[in-house]
């Protein structure tokens, strides 16, 4: 295999032979215009040559320099002295004609370890290093028919000592601040700096840190990081793997053979280093571990920024260029509590919302998308790089990196950076539950359980087939924390929506007795997740104000939006996290709403029940992804009656969950009433908002709606204002069950109310009689579900309704109203 020059590097003419010719001697008469000085004593140290010796030395050098060879003939190079082994190449294996090492080669014992891929410290053998009689250096070129050292005015032609290794003890006071290495292979010479010359490119407060577990912006320090050290333009490299006897580089530079470029072990930190010059930006790279057991592995980067495109798994190193725009959007971000400003959030599958499309593509479409609707998020997903396309993204093999099938990572920020100049908030889905067990990426990573827990019934997932994280390892620990910063600060995401929380916070999630050992209090809580999340939490709000983090998770933990240093009932301090899906909620309405309007009096505490715990959590209201795949149906199929029964109950249902305590979400397609489930291969069905279609006025009446919803949902405080204080919210009545009537205010912090009515049946209900606070004038309806333009029957309420001095549902007035078939009506004081 002969390496190719790479595109900054020249190609030199050469002289060499082709393999198998007799290499030129490295003594050459000298040109006739220069007469050779005098080289130093064999065998004496630099320190012993007379202070006059060492200038007419480096005068010698000068006059023995070569250039490399042009197609004028041959340029004779400077001898190297002392060495006592015969002229030629060293056969492989050997280390010359009695075993004996070469004064300036690499010993036995160093010399297996590095063709093995075992050598912890490369660096203290190859490259350049103080010697008697001058300065060794050695190299370790696989494939090279020969290397020459220039420094200066100095070339030197290095002895083959076989096997890739090039020695030779020059004729130096000490070693050079800076020198280069030519690289002859068949037909071409490669220039190059020499990277076994330069010291560490990651600091010690860095390796302190990541030792800790306590590195906050872990990015910095590990991964493939362009940069310039000590005055040369390459790439640092640093993985962390402390089971590896040793670790290489391998990459579209050296054609995947890692053999000639060992990292070096810095310390019980268990991080590995090597920067490689002139390696720059869309290089491909992985790293060849070397296990405890004595075999190898080709592992991707766990903090590589790029990725191919899968099913390519290699990392590719990358700056970012990306310019923010978002300065105004990230100034005002934090102006307000998330818990008390109106919180809608679109949820979008980024590859199938509209198939095709590349992230930068998407920033065309999307943000106007969006901002028309008038959702104030949106939650994206897939995000971070995972194998398959088809799926939601939760198994993630590239925690860092955003997916490639869309573009690069400075085209995800350029899609976050048009939606914040948008005025719409980016949340992301993030999985630390889990991750998958592909071969090249996190599982048994050196050699051992590494990020995974080391007990595999800690380990396995029992419904996913992947693995869950060792939360008590702190390298881990602090893996995942600094992640969850890298997404908020390198892409100014503005939340976290963290998934399959429950599955980390229970020893016993889906298993079985005797599948599972009780934590050191003999519960079965996971009390490791739960100082992880605790430690994620306040890292991010302390690190990025404004930033909110969604907790789904599916069971009554204590305390998940409790802050951490509060103590609940059982014990813990709560997670911390800032808002959790309604899970409950969403069972229950959505049970409720796929029976029959005639059975619905026999579900009626499903729509209630979720009032006795609303503010125990300050809660989303989540129509997700989950609820409209895998044969559950899409929101308005999920509904009774024929079509236009269907479509008025998803009104009535969209209305009254905007008007209920909590902030809601919901996944694309269902805003304007696609009957399909979702699929990966085609995405929402656009096509039923086409003028031509017949049924297009449906659809789009629904999507009417959801824009008006979101409209007055955010012009009206009392919607959002006291979400999580049970002061914001009080019931007209919640036992209407034969109606299938609901009736409730809302209260904005300055007490001005707004009244939503829900009426789930399919009859119009005229002088329908509630009770309301006697100090209000007036009323006024200000959305109604059932109007024509949203494809309703048009029975409203247009003129405002006065209250009247009759008590109602314990109230001393009350008012009429016209209530609608399966609609929701909302009125505020006229």
């Amino acid at each position: 295999m002969t390496p190719r020059p790479r595109p900054d590097d020249t190609p030199k003419k050469t002289g060499a032979k082709k393999t198998g010719a007799k290499r030129t001697s490295a003594k050459k008469p000298a040109p006739e215009d220069k007469k050779p000085a005098e080289l130093p004593t064999a065998g004496r140290t630099a320190d012993e040559t007379p202070a006059d010796a060492g200038a007419a030395n480096e005068r010698a050098a000068d006059e023995k320099a070569v250039k490399v060879r042009d197609p004028a003939g041959p340029v004779p190079a400077l001898p190297v002295p002392a060495l006592p082994v015969p002229a030629g190449p060293v056969p492989a294996g050997s280390h010359g004609p009695t075993g004996a090492t070469p004064p300036a080669g690499v010993g036995p014992a160093d010399r297996q370890r590095l063709l093995d891929g075992t050598h912890h410290d490369p660096h203290g053998v190859l490259g350049a290093h103080p010697a008697p009689g001058g300065v060794a250096f050695r190299a370790f070129r696989p494939y090279a028919l020969g290397v020459t050292v220039v420094t200066g005015e100095l070339r030197a032609e290095l002895r083959d000592d076989g096997d890739g290794f090039f020695s030779g003890l020059l004729p130096l006071r000490a070693v050079p601040d800076s020198y280069r290495l030519l690289v002859a292979y068949e037909g071409t010479v490669l220039e190059t700096e020499d990277a076994y010359r330069f010291l560490p490119a990651i600091g010690e407060l860095d390796l302190h840190l990541i030792g800790e577990g306590r590195h906050e912006e872990l990015w910095r320090a590990l991964g493939a990081e362009p940069m310039e050290h000590q005055g040369v333009a390459g790439t640092r490299f640093t993985v962390w793997a402390p089971n590896a006897r040793g670790v290489r580089l391998a990459g579209g530079f050296n054609f995947w053979d890692g053999t000639g470029h060992p990292m070096r072990s810095l310390g019980s930190t268990g991080v590995w280093e090597l920067f490689v010059p002139a390696i720059g930006e869309g290089e491909l790279y992985k790293f060849d571990i070397a296990r405890p057991d004595g075999s190898r592995t080709l592992r991707a980067d766990p903090m590589a920024r790029r990725t191919e495109t899968p099913p390519a798994t290699s990392s590719v190193v990358h700056a970012s260029h990306h310019e923010w725009h978002d300065t105004e959007w990230m100034a005002r971000r934090a102006d307000r509590p998330v818990h008390e400003a109106p919180f809608s959030v679109y949820e979008v599958h980024l590859p199938s919302w509209r198939p095709s499309l590349t992230y930068r593509q998407l920033a065309d479409q999307l943000p106007a998308y969006v901002r028309d609707l008038g959702f104030t998020h949106v939650e994206l997903m897939p995000v971070a790089e995972h194998p398959f396309g088809g799926s939601w993204g939760y198994q993630v093999t590239g925690f860092y990196a955003p997916t490639a099938r869309l573009g690069t990572p400075d085209d995800f920020k350029y899609l976050v950076d048009a939606l914040h100049r948008a005025g719409v908030g980016v949340l992301m889905d993030w999985v630390p539950a889990h991750f998958p067990r592909d071969e090249w990426a996190l599982a048994e990573f050196d050699g051992r359980p590494l990020y995974e827990h080391a007990d595999p019934l800690r380990a396995d997932h029992p419904d996913w087939g992947t693995l869950e994280f060792d939360y008590g390892r702190r390298e881990v620990r602090n893996f995942l924390v600094a992640n969850a910063t890298y997404w908020c600060e390198e892409f100014h995401i503005d939340g976290l929506r963290v998934d399959a929380v429950a599955s980390m916070l229970y020893l016993d999630y889906s298993r079985e007795p005797g599948q599972w050992v009780p934590n050191e209090h003999g519960g079965r809580e996971n009390l490791d997740a739960v100082a992880f999340l605790q430690e994620m939490n306040a890292t991010v709000y302390r690190r990025n104000p404004g930033v909110v983090t969604v907790a789904e998770e599916s069971t009554a933990w204590d305390g998940v939006t409790r802050a951490t240093d509060h103590i609940g009932p059982g014990g813990f301090g709560g997670l911390g996290f800032g808002l959790k899906w309604n899970m409950g909620w969403m069972h229950d309405s959505l049970d409720y709403v796929s029976h029959d309007p005639v059975h619905r009096k026999y579900h009626h505490d499903e729509m209630t029940f979720s009032m006795v715990y609303a503010y125990s959590e300050n809660y989303v209201l989540p129509i997700s992804h989950d609820e409209v795949v895998h044969g559950k149906r899409s929101l308005v199929s999920k509904m009774p009656g024929d079509w236009w029964q269907q479509r008025a109950n998803l009104r009535a249902y969209l209305a009254f969950m905007w008007a209920h305590p909590g902030k809601q979400l919901l996944f694309m397609g269902q805003e304007f009433a696609q009957g399909a489930e979702w699929s990966e291969a085609h995405g929402p069905d656009w096509w039923l908002l086409d003028p031509a279609y017949g049924a297009e006025p449906d659809h789009r009446g629904v999507r009417d709606l959801v824009r008006d919803l979101n409209t007055r949902y955010r012009g009206e405080p009392a919607l959002w204002e006291r979400d999580t204080d049970p002061s914001g919210f009080a019931w007209i009545t919640g036992d209407s069950a034969d109606d299938n009537v609901f009736a409730f205010l809302r209260h904005a912090a300055d007490g001005t109310p707004l009244l939503a009515v829900s009426h789930l049946s399919p009859a119009v209900r005229h002088g329908y009689r509630l009770g309301v606070p006697e100090d209000i004038p007036a009323w006024h309806e200000i959305l109604n579900t059932d109007t024509a333009r949203y494809g309703g029957s048009d029975v409203t309420n247009p003129d405002p309704v006065k209250p009247e001095p009759t008590g109602w549902h314990g109230r001393a007035a009350s008012i009429q109203l016209t209530l609608p078939p399966l609609a929701t009506v909302w009125l505020r004081p006229a």
